[in-house]
């Protein structure tokens, strides 16, 4: 049998392990800020743009993105990828990136108003 304390050791050690395993699976499945960064290029055209307005396929204000929740971006991003969301432009982009690609955008624009 293990006494109290080896007990107690063993505990806090499963304990420390299954909180690294969490937060290292947590961790690789956010963005990388950098990768979105360069990613974005594609994005600013249209929604860096202040009060932008598309012509196709109709005329269709641009939302800016900067300061949206991550998770918000990424949802929308995976509909126009799937085609739940209608936008032949988004669509075509969206269908380019992976689910990779979507959380690097995603951590990029989150909480910055300013982009």
């Amino acid at each position: 049998m293990c006494s109290r304390p080896m007990k107690k050791r063993y505990a806090l050690w499963a304990a420390s392990a299954a909180a690294a395993f969490v937060l290292s699976a947590s961790a690789s499945a956010d963005g990388d800020r950098t990768r979105g960064k360069e990613r974005a290029q594609m994005c600013e055209g249209c929604h860096g743009i202040a009060d932008y307005r598309t012509a196709y396929p109709e005329v269709y204000p641009v939302p800016k993105i900067g300061g949206q929740e991550s998770a918000y971006i990424v949802k929308a991003l995976q509909d126009y990828k799937k085609g739940g969301r209608k936008h032949p432009t988004m669509q075509g982009i969206a269908a380019t990136l992976s689910d990779q690609d979507m959380a690097d955008l995603a951590s990029y624009y989150a909480g910055d108003a300013r982009k």
